[in-house]
């Protein structure tokens, strides 16, 4: 049975290895290392729970910290689990600083990288995301690519070896999480909201929090859109929104971090979506809800042709004008495959 190391540490990696690791389950051994990039039980702990992902056999405990010391960190800490272990391969996920490092340290060791949502390309290279991404594809032996896009992306910078579209794994997982979240989260009758009247808002890219003109610019939007807005608040943009002395209007009703469930009963039963994280924007889109992305471009450009996501920016008159009139009719088409991605991505490993 081939061995593999999965590399974790932030919310969106938990919700795809939901998917992935259902699937491997007595067809390969797999071992969880969790990065302890993202450390707040809210933003972590509860996702294991709720998703029923097994809990890491090693929990790195490494937190925050600036871009360099925390990857190094992770570095130095999963070569060692790797030089334990001896696996066939070590898998990562998306773009974090956990991707960049499981990918370097196994690479080094001349272990197989397994990358998967490989070829997303911002052309951004201010972003850390994309710096991390394209560093880990160029690694890579395995690429597991959600859209014809990634392909092309990768063929664009000479990767062709080991590539293969499989859709989306986070398509796989919201399709099996909508269901049990309308089940289960009581999220709805917790904060007295109902269907279709509220707007939900997340921010918490380091672009628009760590600039106090960027950030102040979204909240004067959100403040003048007078749309009522559910804002389930990052740990990071609250300290932010403290110092920077920003106010929110009454119509923004602050809330803690969710978790998963509870997160897609919010993005089910929202009107809109406004956000900069590439994860909920992808949700928006398979729940069929228009999406308002704060950031000057987006990974997910095929939402954005189809009309069902738009960029605003930090422009506060861009963030007015699409709460009160951004409303898609256009058909949804799809380009993220058929909810079997999981399963593919199994099929080849064992090849």
């Amino acid at each position: 049975m081939k061995k593999i190391i999965t590399i974790l540490g932030a919310r969106p990696q938990f919700i795809k290895a939901a998917a992935v690791s259902a699937v491997f389950k007595n067809q390969v051994n797999e071992l969880l290392v969790h990065t302890g990039q993202h450390y707040d039980a809210n933003m972590s702990d509860v996702f294991f729970e709720e998703l029923n992902i097994p809990k890491p056999q090693y929990h790195l405990n490494i937190g925050s910290g600036s871009h360099g010391e925390q990857t190094g960190e992770m570095l130095k800490a999963i070569e060692k689990v790797i030089l334990a272990e001896q696996p066939d391969f070590v898998m990562v996920y998306g773009d974090t600083n956990s991707t960049l490092a499981g990918a370097l340290a196994a690479s080094k060791l001349l272990i197989p990288v397994i990358h998967i949502e490989a070829g997303l390309r911002s052309f951004n290279k201010a972003m850390p995301e994309e710096q991390n991404r394209i560093l880990t594809d160029h690694v890579s032996s395995l690429l597991f690519v959600p859209t014809q896009t990634a392909v092309d992306n990768l063929t664009n910078e000479g990767i062709t070896n080991g590539v293969h579209l499989v859709g989306d794994v986070m398509y796989d997982g919201i399709l099996h999480f909508s269901k049990i979240a309308e089940e289960k989260s009581d999220i709805l009758e917790k904060y007295q909201l109902e269907n279709n009247q509220f707007v939900l808002c997340t921010i918490h890219r380091a672009e628009n929090t760590n600039d106090p003109a960027r950030l102040k610019a979204i909240f004067e939007g959100l403040n003048q859109a007078k749309v009522k807005t559910v804002l389930p608040l990052h740990p990071r943009t609250q300290k932010y929104i403290a110092d920077y002395g920003i106010t929110l209007e009454n119509h923004i009703q602050v809330i803690e971090p969710v978790g998963y469930l509870d997160m897609v009963r919010l993005e089910s039963a929202c009107s809109k979506i406004v956000t900069d994280s590439g994860g909920v924007q992808k949700e928006a889109f398979f729940l069929g809800k228009p999406c308002i992305t704060m950031r000057d471009e987006t990974e997910w450009v095929e939402t954005i042709e189809n009309g069902w996501n738009i960029l605003v920016g930090a422009d506060s008159s861009k963030i007015v004008n699409a709460l009160q009139t951004f409303n898609p009719t256009v058909e949804r088409k799809n380009y993220f495959g058929d909810g079997t991605a999981s399963q593919q991505i199994l099929a080849h490993i064992l090849k």
